[in-house]
């Protein structure tokens, strides 16, 4: 199945960067059907298996950490999953396909001390975000990244040790990711 996504030009010329002869390739795969733009719109067709994100918050539990060493972050309250790619149960997002995606999170805390955590792609940190709570009120840290990735590679959130983060039913933390384009 697909479907027809359309957005405005400046959106596409921000995400995408589709450069002309991408375009004249579009164009000719899909004669009759027009790419160009109408008024301040593109339309182009998005396969369903090319739909890809999700966004899951951590816990409803409170605070989680310290622990003696690293520990992988399993977001648990899944937000949204379109494709399935990620897996509630490890805390690990999968790419379906290769690809460029962009991944974001916001962890936080209310005690004083350390809080931060790690973006890893497969086995390799590619982010580390902390933050010192020294006034002992809530505090959280944010970032994103967009990564080019390979079938099977994997992306996730690991907590350093001696480390600790807090989440609710309100999602102070949360972890979010999606396809940008196919490659």
């Amino acid at each position: 199945f697909s479907s027809v996504v359309c957005v405005g030009v400046q959106t596409l010329e921000v995400r995408l960067s589709v450069g002309e002869e991408q375009l004249e390739h579009l164009q000719s795969e899909n004669s009759g059907t027009d790419l160009t733009p109408t008024g301040e719109q593109v339309c182009l067709f998005v396969p369903d298996e090319m739909k890809v994100a999700f966004s899951a918050g951590l816990t409803d539990s409170g605070s989680i950490g310290p622990f003696d060493q690293e520990t992988t972050l399993v977001f648990s309250k899944t937000i949204s999953n379109v494709g399935g790619a990620y897996q509630q149960t490890s805390g690990v997002f999968t790419a379906p396909f290769r690809g460029v995606y962009f991944f974001c999170f916001t962890a936080a805390d209310y005690l004083k001390g350390y809080m931060g955590l790690y973006l890893y792609r497969n086995d390799q940190p590619i982010i580390f975000n902390l933050d010192l709570n020294d006034h002992g009120g809530y505090a959280s840290t944010s970032n994103g990244v967009a990564l080019q990735l390979e079938e099977g590679d994997r992306v996730h959130l690991s907590l350093p040790a001696s480390y600790r983060l807090y989440d609710d039913s309100r999602n102070f933390s949360v972890f979010s990711g999606f396809l940008l384009f196919p490659l």
